[in-house]
């Protein structure tokens, strides 16, 4: 997992990685050819707007294809980010109160307000490494109160190649990168992710960029959200990810970093943002005891 603070502070230092806003100079750029200009005004600008910085890890303020303004504002996050632990392989949990608190950033990366949880709505590390939590307000007072409109996460499964856009709220920095293609199954310790992304190396990102959208920048819709990546070329440990295809054969790549699809979310939340877990389509793990009960 791509955990936060540890490590990552010295990995910064060491790699003299640039955060934005902290020494980065202005640089020149050559005059872009007509081609490059017109593929630029295709793609979506991608800032920190809607982004959020949580006490160990990053996040996103985001709204479903069919939330309504004034529905309950969701934020997303890792599974692994979860307050309260790391749920077990296999663990899923539904309506469980919580009273988290997010910074909610604008374009520059400036904080502009405090958000506050009233309850993890989804939580799981099973399938997929994510966190929704409802929040004590709505869309539309956010964007009254602050002028920040929250991402949207896209119902539609991501396209290898596409120019993506990594944005952690915890460092304030985007990585740039392309999906590099799909994972049959990503396992990192006692943990296993299906339909995972890959990212092209340009997107090596570190510890508390957990939980960052990843933006596609064609449409400027959330695609992802990034999770993991192999540190040290192990096989299948923790922060040791590795690929199985669907033989069963094993490939390590270190240094190479991963997401998890959330077009599969938007199928699980219905009327005013809630969770649904019956909703047709929707494949989300379901908690313990719901699969027999509901057959």
């Amino acid at each position: 997992m791509r955990r936060p603070l540890v490590g990552a502070l010295t990995t910064l230092l060491l790699t003299g990685a640039t955060v934005a806003g902290v020494g980065a100079g202005p640089a020149t750029a050559a005059p872009a050819t007509p081609a490059a200009a017109q593929a630029k005004a295709k793609t979506k600008a991608v800032d920190f707007a809607g982004t959020v910085a949580l006490s160990n890890c990053s996040g996103s303020l985001i709204r479903m294809p069919s939330s309504a303004d004034n529905d309950p504002a969701l934020v997303m996050t890792n599974g692994h980010c979860l307050e309260t632990g790391m749920p077990g392989p296999g663990e899923v949990l539904v309506d469980q109160p919580s009273s988290r608190t997010f910074s909610l950033l604008n374009s520059t990366a400036g904080k502009v307000a405090t958000l506050q949880a009233t309850k993890v709505s989804y939580a799981t590390m099973t399938d997929t490494d994510v966190t929704l939590y409802e929040l004590n307000t709505t869309y539309a007072r956010i964007k009254q109160q602050y002028g920040i409109d929250a991402l949207r996460l896209s119902g539609d499964h991501p396209v290898a190649g596409t120019p993506i856009k990594v944005v952690s709220g915890y460092w304030k920095r985007i990585y740039s990168c392309n999906v590099d293609g799909f994972v049959h199954q990503l396992r990192e310790a006692d943990w296993t992710w299906k339909d995972s992304l890959r990212y092209t190396p340009s997107c090596n990102t570190i510890g508390g960029t957990s939980g960052s959208p990843v933006i596609d920048v064609n449409s400027g819709k959330v695609v992802a959200i990034n999770n993991t990546g192999n540190e040290n070329g192990e096989r299948c440990t923790m922060n040791n990810p590795c690929e199985v295809d669907e033989n069963g054969t094993v490939t390590v790549r270190r240094g190479i970093n991963y997401a998890e699809q959330t077009y599969g979310i938007t199928k699980c939340v219905g009327t005013g943002n809630k969770i649904d877990l019956d909703l047709p389509g929707c494949e989300l793990p379901k908690p313990a005891g719901e699969e027999l009960t509901r057959r």
